[in-house]
């Protein structure tokens, strides 16, 4: 029986598309690759991530180098931060029905937990990151272990094609919701075991499980 919700940051939680933009930008300049045009981004919305690295000329294996910079910068920008529409009734409606609510992230701990903080949540106890952009599915085994919980104990909850990678790697329920960076018609290819369409679906979707 599922009383665990594994939820992603970024995309799934918290709009933060524009400063994910901003500071990939800023990290272009620095570093000399190409930036995100507006006008571009619903194009590399629909490509992998190795796709839009290529495009960006953004060699992928220093993302794990570059990681600690990208969210010290995100850090600056953290009180212009907001959740998506629906989504903090959510978490506290699965918190009072007593359902684990954790946070598995490629973000770091420090900015998440200042962002829940500041918006006085303070029932997510469980935060786990990672800098390895494709190495979610460790994180989930160790938090699995950690907390003496078997596979079918947990969902996991994210925007990204990696989330539901992750997630059938460790045989993890998986819900992918489509208000975050990711497309449809990519996801689909995935088969994630679950289609949000609303922050509202997640609670109905855990609810009938």
């Amino acid at each position: 029986m599922i009383k665990n919700v594994i939820f992603d940051f970024d995309g799934t939680l918290v709009d933060s598309k524009g400063i994910g933009v901003s500071v990939f930008n800023e990290l272009a300049d620095k570093y000399k690759f190409k930036k995100m045009k507006e006008e571009d981004i619903e194009y590399l919305r629909k490509l992998s991530i190795k796709e839009r690295c290529k495009i960006l000329e953004f060699p992928i294996y220093k993302v794990p180098f570059w990681a600690g910079e990208f969210y010290k910068l995100y850090k600056n920008s953290i009180n212009s931060l907001s959740m998506f529409d629906g989504i903090e009734e959510v978490l506290d409606e699965l918190n009072k029905m007593e359902y684990n609510v954790s946070i598995i992230s490629s973000n770091s701990e420090e900015n998440i937990r200042e962002f829940l903080e500041k918006n006085q949540i303070d029932y997510i106890k469980h935060i786990l990151c990672s800098n390895n952009i494709f190495g979610k599915d460790k994180v989930i085994k160790k938090f699995l272990k950690a907390n003496r919980l078997k596979n079918s104990d947990v969902i996991y909850v994210g925007d990204e094609e990696r989330d539901i990678d992750a997630c059938k790697k460790v045989g993890v329920k998986n819900i992918w919701v489509e208000w975050g960076f990711d497309v449809i018609d990519r996801i689909q290819q995935k088969n994630p075991d679950f289609i949000a369409n609303t922050p509202r679906a997640i609670l109905n979707i855990v609810q009938s499980i």
